[in-house]
């Protein structure tokens, strides 16, 4: 089964258009996860992570309704039929 990515406005441009993206590999973790979708739309990768690999300070991302930075960061299990959203942080005054 596969695992969906929920993509925001703002990268859309880079998954032509889509806000749905479902990867069909098998992944066991949201890095394994993250590296698939970034192998179909490699234009995705600089947007969510840093050059060390490390997810950008004002990205979270969710698998179901859990936020990843306290489920185990990128280590964060993923099974058949997840859902990940990526969000970026809003901030303003």
């Amino acid at each position: 089964m596969p695992v969906t990515f929920h993509i925001p406005g703002g990268l859309r441009e880079f998954t032509g258009g889509r806000s749905r993206v479902e990867i069909d590999v098998s992944p066991a973790t949201v890095a394994e996860a993250l590296s698939a979708l970034w192998t179909l739309y490699p234009g995705v990768r600089d947007r969510i992570a840093t050059e060390q690999g490390q997810i950008r300070e004002h990205i979270n991302l969710f698998v179901g309704n859990e936020d990843i930075r306290y489920t185990g960061g990128l280590m964060t299990p993923v099974s058949a039929e997840s859902q990940i959203s990526i969000v970026p942080a809003i901030s303003g005054g």
